[in-house]
């Protein structure tokens, strides 16, 4: 949507009759011909002006434009119309701060407003009253630019705190549960049933897609969102393969130094991840839904646990002898 800054609004009016009656009572005929003659307000405004300057009981009167600008609105009428909007629009925001943006092409005002939690919206005071989430808009920002680095992405929130996506972002993660120190974020798009996705970066960890549902949020590891012909922008290759060392401590498989993991898949037994070790040697573990290790495979041994090992290489069995 397209904003324009408000116009200008039309100045006082100027009462010059009552203002320069006591002048021409001193100056005679000169002011009294001016008005007869139809001589502009200003000019009479002009010569009042000097009149009472000259007379030292009387303070010099302003001279005022036809077409003074209005004041601007104080931050607190901007506060309280963008709550008008955020409230009827449905907006979980408790309005801190809104900046006037202008009026959309329907003479609708626009505002900009932080909130004291979640994210800030663009608020415009449309039939019915809209409000649209900065951080998915920044995302929308973010595709449409890794699409066309010179696409035009159009109206965007700048308030420093709607433009700190990974606030919002590590909130959303600690409700989803997710107890990683979260260091990038970002709105993804929806899911297939409308549902909004962002995705989680972690410190030296595996990320996560996290999706909203009726019931709360649903998560997904990058390991596993990138076996589903997607992909995850803030998770690293190490960053995984540290998640995956740290599930195998306490375990017969903790002196494996992981360097790279996969995800294989899951059954009604559990979730079977791979791991390559540092010492070149590899194996499959299978997981219960709380992670805890139920199984070890040495990838010498597990051809047949979901296609065997891949990451690792493995020597061929020798062949049997002959007898």
């Amino acid at each position: 949507m397209f904003i324009k800054s408000l116009a200008a609004i039309g100045g006082a009016a100027v009462m010059a009759a009552s203002l320069v009656a006591p002048a021409m009572a001193q100056d005679g005929p000169p002011a009294q011909q001016q008005l007869r003659d139809g001589a502009a307000a200003d000019d009479v405004l002009n010569n009042t002006t000097a009149v009472r300057g000259a007379n030292s009981r009387l303070p010099p009167l302003p001279v005022r434009g036809r077409n003074q600008t209005p004041p601007p609105p104080t931050p607190e009428q901007n506060m309280a119309a963008a709550q008008q909007i955020a409230t009827a629009a449905g907006a979980a925001c408790q309005v801190t701060q809104a900046n006037l943006l202008g009026v959309t092409a329907e003479q609708a005002s626009t505002y900009e407003a932080a909130c004291a939690t979640g994210p800030g919206f663009i608020l415009i005071n449309s039939t019915p009253p809209q409000a649209i989430d900065c951080v998915l808009l920044a995302g929308q920002a973010d595709i449409e630019r890794g699409r066309n680095p010179a696409a035009v992405v159009g109206t965007q929130c700048t308030l420093p705190q709607n433009t700190d996506v990974v606030r919002v972002v590590a909130a959303y993660a600690t409700e989803a549960g997710i107890p990683c120190r979260v260091d990038q974020g970002a709105s993804i798009g929806r899911s297939t049933a409308g549902n909004l996705i962002y995705e989680v970066g972690c410190t030296d960890a595996d990320g996560f897609w996290i999706e909203k549902v009726a019931a709360g949020w649903e998560k997904t590891e990058c390991s596993v969102i990138i076996t589903q012909n997607a992909a995850c922008r803030f998770s690293t290759v190490a960053e995984q393969a540290s998640t995956l060392k740290g599930r195998l401590t306490g375990s017969e498989a903790a002196p494996c130094d992981v360097t790279q993991g996969r995800y294989m898949g899951a059954n009604a037994n559990g979730s079977f991840y791979e791991a390559k070790c540092g010492a070149g040697n590899g194996l499959i573990v299978r997981f219960d839904t709380a992670f805890a290790v139920q199984q070890v495979y040495p990838c010498e041994t597990a051809h047949r646990i979901g296609g065997g090992c891949t990451l690792t290489v493995v020597a061929p069995a020798p062949a049997a002898t002959e007898q």
